[in-house]
């Protein structure tokens, strides 16, 4: 907790990585040997008066008088609780005062904050512990915490459930585990047996007790915190505010807080703790001198932050960093896969898209915009190209630390997707239209999540709007003589539902999630409206309409339909490039392991038997580098990372913990020993022979070696591209995104990256 360790500590307490009881011991010492007058048991039910005359009231009606208060309260006296059916059950707990309370139990452990993370350590020392985390990845804790959590998952201590929400608690009577917890898991519905529940969620601010004492709220946000000034004073003059309730949680950060508090206090001049750090990111922007005016750029100039304070500004910018590219340069290309966030502060970005019918459009974007939201939100690649125009200064956040931002403050996350929510309706819709439409089309509109195999809508359900699929991708059915048959695969950046609308009929197939989908429901009443009013959109609508109504129309392929539930149900949904098999053509001479091993130090990143087969396709064991990797999630020493390209590729910082291999649903992240493999002549190639070569477990010397994590990558920085394609001399193996697959199989034809000969 000792975090960010980027941030000097001004307070002349200790303070330093360590247990809390350690910690807590060693400040009761030193506040002593300070004299500091402490008063416990002492309520403050109210605070009047400003600078020089305050007058407190405690809860015994004992009357208090201050020249200055400094409110260090933080958030815990009101905290958030499941919001689900069986909360209050006796065995649902939101605090955990004694861990060594507990022993031999199974408890899951809700939320993936430090408190949560702490618990979780705690408890697993002699219990079985199931950590939920309702975020995809664990944004909101510390890294150290991190750490300390994901050395426990490697152990096999601790269980993880990422992306998992809760549903209900149930009790289980007459069961050795009184409680079941229902979550929905990116593969639908789990029920976890569990002895108890202890969530750790979070608290909201006291706003009705600090609004008492006359402290003023920026919004009706519920998790809103205090404007406060640089010097962290509210609006009451005299009455400064710290911590966690200053929008700053960490213990560091508030230790600093109250430091410079007392110093501005007593008169003397002090500089806040990241003012040095700030003050370089803001070197060499025009008009800029110092920190102060590079936040009120940022807050002049961009809305999107318009809900943060000031003191919230600042630790954003901590992470973030402040670009002035030249006019013309290339910030990222269309199809890259970063996925970094950028905003405007001054100048223009003109972003050039294409759109499926080949189509160039070009959209300038200006000061108070910000783009890269697609890449953050879905995690397919770059929908344009971005290029700087003249006197460009954006600022750009790394995806963890913008995914931590949404999470923690729900007005930057409403202003981001009322913006990003309009550009997957152009993209989708039309270009063309009117802001106007735009904002009657979005007005009502709701953001769903599902998880594999759920439901959209069914065949005969009555329409009830469009559904812009924004992450994931569906299925398409139909109930034909009994039987279900599949009739498309459909990406995000697509729409479904546009039949039911058009034909004012009920919805004449079945819609599911081939894996963990976002889709934007447009309310059918608005789309038909808008579609009235505007030809442009009618059209594109209609055009969309009759090429299904034609598709529809041909008889419907068994082998087609069973195919794609074949590659669905093996995951496939959620890949961006997948290795596949043509048994029809394939000899099984096993050139393609052999050139993957000869390529990556003689450890084959694929194996051809392995996996599943649906009539002439096989699936082998290899990475589809999926659009949010599960290997990246709980990866202690951030080795795993995606290209530019596409590519998911594991860097030499792996520790070996083996997360990413239990993490992978697929099977195909093995430990390995890092052998030197000698690369094969040409005659050994030829008869199949090797000289001798180290077992995977042992040196060149015949000692042990540690094990790191391998994949396949591609053949990143190979010419040429993937080898076990090129090396096939039959054609029979190709790699290809699920929907160029599912497209091509649809038209009849039969994909293939390589022709044999």
């Amino acid at each position: 907790m000792a975090e960010p360790m980027v941030l000097p500590l001004r307070s002349t307490m200790t303070f330093g990585v360590g247990i809390r009881e350690d910690i807590l011991q060693n400040w009761r010492e030193e506040l002593a040997k300070c004299r500091v007058n402490l008063r416990v048991n002492a309520g403050v039910v109210g605070i009047s008066g400003q600078r020089g005359a305050f007058r407190i009231t405690l809860a015994t009606g004992e009357m208090m008088t201050a020249e200055f208060v400094v409110l260090a309260i933080g958030l815990q006296g009101n905290i958030r609780k499941l919001g689900v059916p069986g909360e209050d059950f006796p065995r649902v707990q939101y605090q955990l005062d004694d861990p060594d309370e507990f022993n031999s139990e199974t408890i899951v452990v809700v939320g993936a904050g430090d408190t949560g993370v702490e618990n979780a350590l705690a408890l697993s020392k002699q219990n079985r512990v199931i950590f939920i985390n309702r975020q995809e990845e664990f944004t909101s804790c510390t890294k150290a915490n991190f750490d300390l959590l994901m050395a426990e998952v490697t152990k096999g201590r601790i269980e993880t459930r990422v992306s998992t929400r809760a549903e209900r608690v149930e009790e289980n009577t007459g069961n050795d585990f009184p409680l079941v917890f229902v979550v929905q898991t990116p593969l639908g519905l789990e029920r976890i047996e569990c002895h108890r529940i202890i969530a750790r969620l979070g608290a909201k601010p006291p706003r009705q007790l600090v609004e008492s004492f006359g402290v003023r709220f920026p919004n009706s946000d519920s998790t809103a915190v205090p404007q406060l000034s640089e010097q962290y004073e509210s609006n009451v003059q005299g009455l400064y505010i710290v911590g966690a309730l200053a929008g700053y949680p960490l213990i560091k950060q508030a230790m600093n807080q109250g430091y410079e508090v007392v110093e501005y206090i007593l008169g003397n001049p002090v500089e806040p703790a990241d003012e040095a750090l700030l003050k370089a990111k803001f070197t060499g922007v025009p008009g800029v001198g110092s920190v102060s005016e590079g936040i009120a750029l940022i807050r002049r100039n961009q809305p999107l932050f318009a809900a943060l304070t000031t003191l919230q500004l600042r630790e954003f910018m901590l992470d973030s960093t402040v670009w002035l590219p030249p006019c013309g340069d290339m910030l990222f290309k269309r199809n890259d896969y970063s996925n970094s966030f950028f905003s405007i502060l001054t100048g223009s970005v003109t972003i050039n898209t294409e759109g499926k019918d080949g189509a160039v459009a070009a959209f300038q974007l200006a000061a108070g915009d910000f783009f890269g939201e697609m890449g953050l939100l879905s995690g397919r690649r770059r929908s344009g190209t971005a290029v700087a125009g003249d006197n460009c200064v954006l600022v750009e956040t790394p995806r963890r630390s913008m995914l931590k931002l949404l999470y923690s403050v729900p007005g930057v996350r409403r202003r981001l997707d009322e913006v990003a929510l309009k550009r997957i309706v152009r993209n989708s819709l039309d270009s063309s239209l009117p802001e106007s439409e735009l904002e009657h089309l979005v007005q009502d509109a709701k953001l769903k999540q599902y998880a594999v195999g759920e439901t959209l809508f069914n065949e005969g359900d009555k329409a009830d709007g469009l559904y812009l699929i924004r992450r994931g991708s569906v299925v398409v059915s139909r109930l034909i003589a009994g039987k279900e048959v599949v009739l498309a695969y459909v990406s995000a950046g697509n729409y479904v539902g546009e039949m039911a609308l058009v034909s004012n009929m009920p919805h004449s197939a079945t819609v599911r999630a081939a894996s963990p989908t976002d889709a934007i429901l447009l309310e059918a009443e608005r789309v038909n409206a808008v579609m009235e009013r505007n030809s442009s959109i009618r059209s594109k609508v209609d055009s969309r309409y009759l090429e299904r109504i034609g598709a529809d129309a041909l008889p419907p392929d068994d082998e087609f339909s069973g195919l794609v539930k074949f590659l669905m149900t093996h995951g496939v949904g959620e890949a961006t490039d997948v290795l596949l098999i043509d048994y029809s053509r394939c000899i099984r001479c096993d050139n393609c392991e052999t050139a993957c091993a000869d390529a990556h130090g003689g450890i084959p990143r694929l194996n051809r038997a392995a996996g599943a087969t649906y009539e002439q396709i096989h699936l082998p064991t290899s990475c589809r580098h999926c659009e949010h990797p599960h290997c990246m999630k709980d990866c202690p020493p951030d080795a795993i990372h995606r290209s530019v390209n596409g590519e998911v590729f594991i860097s030499d910082s792996c520790i070996g913990c083996g997360n990413c291999q239990k993490n992978c649903p697929y099977g195909v992240i093995q430990m390995a020993a890092q052998n030197v493999h000698e690369q094969r002549g040409i005659w050994q190639i030829i008869f199949g022979t090797s000289g001798r070569e180290p077992s995977p477990e042992e040196n060149a010397d015949g000692s042990s070696m540690s094990k790191k994590a391998v994949k396949c990558d591609l053949c990143k920085g190979i010419s040429g591209g993937p080898l076990c394609v090129n090396a096939c001399p039959t054609g029979a193996a190709f790699r290809i995104s699920p929907e160029g697959f599912f497209s091509q199989v649809a038209r009849g034809s039969k994909p293939s990256q390589k022709e044999p000969g």
